[in-house]
């Protein structure tokens, strides 16, 4: 027997939804890992949360953002310009 179905909307409480947002980018970050690993695939996640603050993973070795650190900021202002 299966989980109900959920509706999708925005939560309303911003402690709720802080720790949704937690808990689902954990657990998207790990279905990444997993699929790099077992498919052996490039695999790339960039996340912002509701305060802008941003998450990545990347299973390349040559992680630019590590690298270029100015190119989260870059990249952080042109999706607020893309995402209104």
């Amino acid at each position: 027997m299966g989980r109900g179905k959920i509706v999708l909307k925005r939560i309303d409480d911003s402690m709720i939804r802080q720790v949704t947002f937690s808990k689902r980018k954990k657990g998207l970050l790990k279905k990444a890992r997993e699929l790099s690993i077992l498919c052996d695939a490039e695999v790339g996640v960039i996340a912002f949360s509701g305060t802008g603050k941003l998450y990545d993973f990347a299973s390349s070795r040559l992680d630019l953002f590590l690298i270029f650190p100015s190119l989260k900021v870059n990249l952080f202002y042109s999706m607020l310009n893309i995402f209104p």
